[in-house]
């Protein structure tokens, strides 16, 4: 009787939102009252959360302001996930970092942010890449300035997301972090949002940038060699260092030194490897591989295929 009654009250509300949307008078306030409601009668995290999203996509103020918990942002984040909403599971995954405080994230979470985030920016540097390529010194005035003027959006946004990502760890993640694991992983994450910004900046910050990225991987490195040889968070970070070298730094002898020193020290260690670990360990180890084969075969000059990064 007790859930027929929970049911009773989300039919109501979902009459009255779906009429709402209709007439175009859809306000946060009604979204808020609906969580609310399932909140006050203790359904699970994952019917609420169903129930908010069957109605409605949200906005990231209306979810502060309905109170959402951090069991309810981690569904968040695995719903957009499997939709492939990866802003909005970065806006959740933010939202339970800040939430969090100063709790140390678990690996799911720590997982769940870093997909998240990889994606949002991932879809931003392939944009920026794409637009810059169709920058051609033959292109009619008024295209060439449209395709700047774009492009200049494009690195707008993908300054702003770096941005976002790098306040979370110098906020949250990274005093937080207790494990080894943990401050590899964030100092590795921060190596490589500098790194992206890096690669749309402009000469009065690309040296800036640059030399954070440097020291951030650097430090990594470091806390690193406290771990097992062929941790896959070990080899992320030594394959991103090393695509770091190669294309940023402009020193593919370094770049390759580190990829297979990386490799071969994996190598001699993949036997005594958690079981757990083995299949990202040998993922990670292939594309460790792929890189110095790309490195070490294709001259220079050509920058058409780009380096695999973790």
């Amino acid at each position: 009787m007790k859930m027929c009654f929970h049911w009773t009250w989300f039919f109501i509300f979902s009459v009255f939102f779906n009429i709402t949307v209709c007439f175009q008078c859809f306000n946060e306030l009604s979204m808020v009252l609906l969580y609310r409601i399932l909140h006050i009668y203790s359904l699970n995290a994952h019917i609420r959360v169903s129930a908010i999203l069957c109605v409605w996509i949200m906005p990231e103020s209306w979810v502060k302001s309905a109170g959402f918990g951090a069991e309810d942002l981690v569904c968040i984040a695995k719903y957009a996930e499997r939709a492939e909403r990866y802003d909005d599971m970065a806006m959740a995954m933010k939202l339970y970092t800040e939430l969090e405080g100063k709790k140390e994230l678990g690996n799911e979470e720590r997982n769940l942010l870093s997909v998240a985030y990889k994606n949002v920016v991932g879809a931003r540097r392939s944009a920026w890449r794409i637009i810059s390529g169709m920058i051609k010194p033959d292109l009619p005035e008024e295209k060439l300035k449209c395709t700047k003027d774009y492009r200049t959006r494009m690195v707008k946004e993908l300054n702003d997301i770096c941005n976002e990502v790098l306040k979370l760890l110098t906020d949250y993640l990274t005093p937080n972090a207790v494990s080894n694991e943990s401050k590899v992983f964030y100092k590795k994450m921060e190596g490589d949002y500098y790194r992206y910004l890096a690669e749309v900046a402009g000469a009065e910050d690309r040296e800036r940038v640059v030399a954070s990225s440097l020291d951030a991987y650097e430090k990594a490195m470091v806390i690193a060699k406290e771990l097992h040889s062929a941790h896959p968070i070990r080899l992320g970070l030594a394959l991103n260092f090393s695509v770091f070298h190669y294309e940023i730094k402009n020193s593919p002898q370094e770049a390759c030194r580190l990829a297979e020193d990386a490799f071969s020290e994996a190598m001699t260690g993949l036997d005594d490897l958690q079981e757990d670990s083995y299949k990202d360990s040998t993922l990670i180890m292939q594309l460790l591989r792929d890189n110095l084969t790309l490195w070490t075969t294709d001259p220079p000059e050509n920058e058409e295929a780009d380096a695999g990064d973790n």
